[in-house]
């Protein structure tokens, strides 16, 4: 079972997949490289992927790139996460904020009633005890001067 690999800590101005596969070019072992791009732009977003074919493999890539100078920048390089189910993450911004609106009206904070009647809105919040004795000379110099 193939592992992807995270690299990152990529320079962001002119780089090639050529120059990135020829660092990681090994005779013993199949690699795949995928640069990341800005779709705009075309510039190196500053990552890429590299599959390896086993996980032993990919403990030994890590160990021998991970902190190697590549266009002076030290590469970063980890387990990748797996990715999320469909392309939800990358299509749908607009998708996934209408479910964040929906679970939002769903999740609408309802009052509690409690079985006390004509209790003071003073009675029911306790102030934090590291400031209870401030709070309370503050209250009494604004009754004092009230009064």
């Amino acid at each position: 079972m193939s592992v992807r690999l995270y690299v990152g800590n990529l320079p962001k101005e002119a780089i090639e997949k050529e120059a990135l596969v020829a660092m990681f070019a090994d005779d013993d072992q199949q690699v795949s490289t995928k640069l990341i791009k800005d779709r705009k732009t075309g510039k190196c977003r500053g990552f890429a992927f590299v599959t390896v074919p086993t996980d032993e493999i990919a403990d030994q890539f890590i160990e021998k790139y991970n902190g190697q100078s590549f266009m002076e920048n030290p590469l970063k390089i980890e387990k990748a996460l797996p990715r999320s189910k469909g392309k939800a993450k990358e299509e749908g911004g607009a998708e996934n904020s209408a479910n964040t609106g929906a679970k939002k009206k769903n999740n609408k904070r309802t009052k509690k009633t409690t079985g006390h009647t004509g209790s003071s809105r003073q009675d029911a919040v306790q102030p934090d005890p590291r400031w209870a004795d401030k709070l309370a000379q503050l209250k009494e110099m604004l009754a004092a001067a009230n009064n």
